[in-house]
């Protein structure tokens, strides 16, 4: 103990922690060095159990319990046994405190890291999830909800971490709340398209493959961000939309259509015949109801145009895809062709010319 004594300065030579003799010492290092290799031994098998369990398809109890801690950093476990192993020397009530902020600080980020690790299983359990039972609101919010809970995650750290450190934290956030206010101004359209997205999260108006009409805009919703959604038109290419620009404007949203309405006219010509006439909307109603997914409604001599009889027919297609409403309106129009010419009725607008021999009255 002598020669190290004569080694150190009189100042760090008269701390009580360096009153410890050399077995005590080295117990302290044992101690840390043992905790170090059973931490990192644990962390190994709950990182190679974890990975088994990744492997198969279904979730286990335990799943989510060992990918939080398998995200234990090495600096926690060196600190944690350092403090460990100085917990059995003596040390005086300033070292102590010095030792026991050290350790906190390091305990909070391990805990934020943890929390984040938390998030990320939440959300990729929901993902996953969301890939079975199509619940396309989920798609949509999941990185919204990931950026915000990690924003106020690491912020209740570092307000912890400066509380532990003795700074006055209800001055700090008193200041930041000033500060913050020139921050907004600075930057409100950044945080106006936030907003929005935090909007569109909870109220959800649309969700991801959902088919929007927005002004000139049109096509189908592929992300939605924190800034911006963006969206695929028919023709290709990629229409990106800031949220608060978004919410602004008049959505028409397609993906929430339950069923179309679909409103047919068919004109004949004024030479069809009184009988034919009245077949007419049971020709209609008939070729609708052969269809599969629709609804017939009604069907009726609407009036009499310049140049035709009109028939306007209203029937529903119990679908929102365009494509078998196209396929649903091609087969009514053929059936209705093929009814029209077995009876012999005309469509219009048909123009016939009427030729007739000029008398000669004069011979």
């Amino acid at each position: 103990m002598s020669a190290l004594n004569l080694q150190l300065p009189d100042q760090l030579r008269d701390m009580p922690l360096f009153e410890n003799s050399l077995l005590a010492w080295g117990i302290a290092a044992a101690t840390a060095a043992l905790l170090l290799v059973i931490l990192l031994t644990a962390r190994g098998l709950i990182r190679r159990q974890y990975r088994q369990m990744q492997a198969t398809d279904r979730t286990e109890l335990l799943q989510v319990p060992f990918q939080i801690l398998s995200r234990s950093t090495l600096l926690f476990f060196l600190i944690l046994s350092m403090v460990a192993g100085l917990s059995t020397l003596n040390m005086a009530d300033g070292t102590r405190r010095i030792v026991t902020s050290a350790f906190m600080v390091v305990l909070f980020v391990q805990i934020g890291v943890w929390a984040g690790a938390a998030v990320i299983a939440w959300l990729e359990r929901r993902r996953r999830r969301t890939s079975t039972t199509a619940d396309r609101a989920v798609v949509g919010s999941l990185g919204i909800i990931s950026f915000v809970a990690r924003v106020l995650i690491w912020s209740l750290v570092g307000l912890m971490i400066l509380d532990n450190l003795g700074i006055d934290v209800t001055a700090l956030v008193a200041g930041l709340g000033i500060g913050g206010i020139a921050v907004a101004l600075a930057a409100q359209n950044i945080l106006g398209d936030l907003f929005a997205s935090l909007s569109i999260a909870f109220d959800k108006p649309f969700l991801v493959g959902d088919f929007l009409i927005l002004d000139d805009y049109l096509g189908s919703v592929e992300h939605i961000g924190i800034k911006s959604t963006h969206l695929r038109s028919l023709s290709g290419e990629q229409i990106i939309l800031s949220n608060a620009d978004l919410l602004k404007s008049r959505v028409r949203n397609y993906g929430r259509m339950l069923e179309r309405r679909i409103v047919m006219t068919h004109g004949v010509t004024y030479d069809t015949s009184v009988e034919n006439l009245e077949r007419i909307p049971e020709i209609v109603r008939t070729a609708i109801e052969r269809q599969k997914d629709t609804r017939f409604d009604r069907s009726h001599f609407a009036k009499h145009a310049g140049a035709s009889l009109d028939f306007e027919s209203v029937y529903y297609v119990l679908s929102a895809d365009y494509n078998h409403y196209m396929d649903i309106q091609q087969a009514i129009n053929l059936e209705i062709h093929r009814r029209f010419s077995d009876e012999g009725i005309d469509f219009a607008p048909t123009q016939r010319l009427y030729l007739s021999r000029a008398r000669n009255i004069g011979r």
